[in-house]
């Protein structure tokens, strides 16, 4: 059995750093169908030549390779901090996975992996990282480091979320986004993994929240988790299906055609709201699907990273 097969069946992500690194390389071996053709698995230590700059670091080989103009950054240049900031509420264990692994994820398992990934690019580049996970409270914070043993740590904890049978059911987002916001003291590159799913739909208190995020300068990126055919699209076979909110318990039983129409304009309506908000206070809004890759993630960090130091 191959290398692929065994990832694919891997459980529960009892190897969460092996997989992420399967997710890495996979990124990288492929990153010449990308944006950003030409940079190696050392891609994050060099930056676009700017015109007007000293010619002393461009890296002549690279330019032999690829036609394109690029300096070398040093470590004391390239070393930045990031915190990852992870939703685990209850409506981040949909939909429902019996054997979580590469290919079959729910929101969750998605958040933990991706953020698994990025954690490997960084820790290759030597930045600090840090982790805060919420659900019915504000679960953990751990700040941002670079030793190997707190990068061991943050994947021991994201591997423990993994196993949770029994998530929190209600969450107020906005209060923990608040809390976490105070805790982050120096300069960050911030990630959220979320579904902006919440018990409370108190809007302006949710996007308050997100605002104090740029507290202090930081550039924030939202990564907005969905299973787009079903929490998007409402994507069901119209037979009669009982539909159970996660975090209240509630049900309702119904043809989803009767609705469908409706909820789509509700849906759209709200992330509309949400990506003019995020663009209004300047957050990086990032919709992500979790049954597709992790190449819009990965993207992401390197545009994000490049730009900020």
């Amino acid at each position: 059995m191959n290398l692929q097969s065994e990832l694919n069946k891997a459980t529960l992500f009892q190897n969460l750093e092996l997989l992420a690194n399967q997710v890495v390389e996979g990124f990288i071996s492929g990153i010449h169908k990308s944006p950003f053709h030409g940079f190696s698995a050392e891609f994050a230590e060099h930056k676009i030549y700017n015109t007007g700059e000293s010619t002393k670091h461009i890296d002549w080989k690279l330019f032999a390779k690829t036609d394109k103009l690029y300096t070398k950054r040093y470590e004391e240049e390239t070393n930045l901090r990031c915190h990852m900031i992870l939703d685990n509420s209850a409506s981040m264990y949909y939909p429902e996975v019996k054997n979580l692994g590469i290919e079959n994820l729910n929101k969750i398992g998605f958040g933990v992996l991706a953020i698994a990934a990025l954690m490997n690019v960084l820790k290759r580049q030597r930045d600090a990282v840090g982790l805060s996970v919420f659900s019915k409270g504000y679960d953990l914070y751990y700040p941002e480091k670079g030793s190997e043993r707190h990068h061991q740590m943050l994947l021991a904890k994201l591997s423990e979320i993994t196993l949770d049978t029994q998530p929190s059911k209600a969450t107020n987002t906005y209060t923990y986004l608040h809390q976490i916001a105070e805790k982050i003291k120096r300069r960050s590159l911030i990630f959220l993994f979320t579904d902006m799913f919440q018990s409370e739909t108190d809007d302006d208190r949710l996007f308050d929240a997100l605002r104090h995020l740029k507290y202090n300068k930081h550039e924030v990126v939202l990564f907005h988790l969905l299973d787009t055919a079903t929490e998007l699209n409402f994507d069901f076979e119209s037979t009669p299906k009982r539909f159970f909110d996660v975090e209240t318990g509630e049900h309702i039983d119904l043809y989803s055609d009767m609705v469908k129409e409706g909820y789509e304009k509700y849906m759209k309506a709200y992330f509309d709201k949400l990506k003019l908000k995020c663009a209004q206070y300047r957050i990086k809004y990032v919709g992500v699907d979790v049954q597709g890759d992790f190449s819009k993630v990965l993207n992401t960090l390197m545009i994000e990273r490049q730009k900020f130091l």
